[in-house]
């Protein structure tokens, strides 16, 4: 029998994230099994592997504590905790790729780049309808094959916290060489849907087929984990009493008495016993990782395979700041305003000996002391503005990127590595096209900022505006709520506005300027000069809807035909209830459920804001939502 485990909060979210999850995500749906068994079911609809699917994704178990409990991923992917003795948390196994290697077999690479395997069988998927009355006759009149398997499942009610796993099992039976089990739901999850379209009703029977397991590869960690929450309806915990010692939980006790000895096939020619040794289909013999890349993982592929790359955009595309990203101590070098000593260095005549002495570049002197500070640590000269400078300057700078040295004089340290950027013709008077030479050096990386990497950007933390000012109990943000949610509302037509020379235009910096400005003055008109005034009049006409305030909330000031608003307006009502004290947020977003789950997480983001404090209060919330089955509502 296999020994399986479950996987630590910083194998998927820390330093030590596995690549799974960076490429396939970190939410994950529920198998109908999972759903019947009352496994917490998300109303809002999540992208898993770039298909929407609705109703499918849920709580999963990690194994690291937290506060006598335990974390868990929810089901929008965050990072959360779960009471330990709560029933509705997933089971996603997962254990050493090595050990199943060899008998494992469908080794494919996913529609997101992520190795998958099968091993080993579980009740998964409910069968349609038609199936489904075929199978209910054949059982009523005894004519259904029993394989002589069963599957067991914890059958305590979900708000029984203090009794222990009691087994409910079921039979497996076979039919035209597949198999089944039967399921007569028994209250779990009513009124939920299941994949087949068909509602979880107290009483009525499902036929769930029992198929092969899919696990995603971890091949540098040797990790196999399994791609959905195969079940639950189990305590990982019966007494509220874990430090940690995952061998000593209901769930891994279950785990192995349980799930690793039924996921074996009831046939013995298809048993893993090593009898029979399953097929590996290589349609990878290179082991290539074929998922599709950002931006960023192309720049960095290129800087730690010592390749120069080249960003080209518009200079409001935080072009710098992508760099920064990678060595946020860059050597950055403006060579519009550079001079052929500034880049090549001088010869300056010595008196005292009578010679001449060169003298490197303050910039490659200041690169190569990074450089032997951090020997082991990657360091970037950046030259800024490549296609705007004297080309004079690009010879230059051709002749570091080609030869890796300066002048023809000075080597680039080892752990150096080159970087540039400018901005396109079309956007800059004095730009022009670089050399072909010059041009077919670099690894050429085209940066444009969508919407939806923006507003993920303005939820990130930044520790030069993400504060909070305890004394004042004022919020300092990286990105204003206001913008935020005028950004999100209004889209690209408002992230960005044509320049034309004459009139302020809007784009990703300039909104990062025009938050400053709103955060301080409270003056939306202040902000035309940064984005010019229509733009602005449409921002204060986005701030001043009639909304449904905190103070409406509180005292229960509004009817239901208040809350048929259109997506404008629900995006400026929690705006402004995103504002609310902490003593009222439970309140306020209950609430905010009403406007629909798209609307409740923008509230979550917009009071969280990136502060740790204020994001373990929303976990909290979301963690009583999945007891009481509240955010389904």
């Amino acid at each position: 029998m296999l020994e399986f485990t479950y996987l630590f909060k910083e194998q998927v979210f820390g330093n030590s994230q596995l690549g799974i999850f960076r490429k396939y995500g970190t939410t994950c749906q529920l198998s109908d099994f999972a759903k019947l068994l009352g496994g917490f079911i998300s109303s809002s609809k999540n992208n898993i592997e770039g298909e929407t699917k609705q109703d499918n994704t849920g709580y999963w178990w990690l194994r690291t504590p937290y506060n006598n409990n335990a974390c868990a991923v929810n089901y929008s992917g965050f990072s959360s905790w779960s009471l330990v003795n709560s029933r509705s948390g997933g089971a996603r196994p997962a254990l050493p790729y090595s050990v199943i290697k060899n008998i494992s077999s469908n080794v494919v690479i996913g529609a997101s780049g992520v190795l998958e395997v099968e091993y080993g069988e579980y009740p998964q998927t409910v069968v349609d309808n038609n199936l489904s009355y075929q199978l209910d006759y054949l059982f009523n009149v005894g004519n259904l094959k029993l394989t002589g398997k069963k599957y067991t499942a914890d059958s305590v009610e979900l708000d029984n916290y203090s009794t222990p796993f009691k087994a409910r099992e079921f039979e497996e039976y076979e039919y035209n060489g597949d198999k089944y089990i039967r399921f007569v739901a028994d209250g779990k999850n009513n009124g939920e849907n299941l994949s087949n379209g068909n509602k979880i009703i107290k009483g009525n029977t499902y036929w769930i087929k029992v198929e092969p397991i899919k696990w995603l590869v971890d091949l540098e960690e040797d990790i196999a984990v399994a791609k959905q929450i195969l079940f639950s309806g189990n305590q990982f915990k019966n007494n509220c009493d874990y430090q940690g010692n995952l061998e000593d939980t209901d769930l891994k006790w279950f785990t192995d008495n349980f799930f690793a000895k039924e996921i074996n096939s009831s046939k013995s020619k298809e048993n893993n016993t090593g009898n029979k040794k399953s097929i590996i289909k290589k349609y990878n013999p290179y082991n290539f990782d074929f998922s599709k890349v950002s931006e960023e993982e192309i720049i960095k592929g290129a800087i730690e395979s010592d390749v120069a790359v080249y960003l080209h955009g518009r200079s409001s595309e935080g072009k710098s700041s992508r760099i920064k990203q990678l060595d946020p101590e860059c050597e950055i070098v403006y060579l519009v305003s550079a001079s052929i000593d500034s880049i090549n260095g001088k010869s300056v005549y010595n008196q005292d000996s009578g010679e001449m002495i060169d003298i490197p570049p303050t910039w490659y002197q200041n690169l190569v002391r990074k450089c032997e500070k951090e020997p082991d640590k990657i360091h970037i000269v950046f030259f800024d503005e490549l296609a705007n400078a004297d080309r004079s300057i690009r010879k230059s700078i051709f002749n570091v990127v080609l030869d890796k040295e300066v002048n023809g004089k000075w080597k680039l340290p080892s752990n150096a590595r080159i970087a540039a950027a400018g901005n396109e013709m079309e956007d800059s008077s004095v730009a022009e096209d670089l050399p072909e030479p010059l041009f077919n050096r670099f690894a050429h990386v085209y940066i444009h900022t969508p919407v939806k990497d923006w507003l993920t950007w303005a939820m990130t933390d930044n520790s030069s505006y993400q504060r909070l000012d305890y004394e004042n109990k004022k919020r300092k943000y990286k990105i204003h709520p206001a913008i935020y949610s005028f950004i999100l509302c209004r889209g690209e037509k408002a992230l960005r506005s044509k320049y034309d020379g004459k009139k302020p235009n809007a784009d990703p910096r300039k909104w990062e300027l025009a938050s400053k400005i709103l955060e301080i003055t409270h003056q939306p008109e202040m902000i035309r000069a940064l984005i010019g005034d229509e733009i602005t009049a449409d921002f204060v006409s986005f701030c001043t809807q009639k909304v449904i305030t905190i103070d409406d909330v509180l005292n229960n000031n509004y009817s239901n035909a208040d809350l048929e608003m259109d997506y404008s307006k629900k995006a400026a009502t929690v705006m402004g209830l995103a504002n609310v004290e902490l003593e009222n947020l439970e309140l306020v977003r209950n609430f905010t459920v009403k406007l629909g789950p798209a609307f409740c997480a923008q509230f979550d983001n917009l009071w969280a804001h990136g502060d740790l404090e204020r994001l373990e209060q929303i976990a909290f919330l979301q963690e009583k939502d999945n007891e009481k089955g509240g955010a389904k509502k």
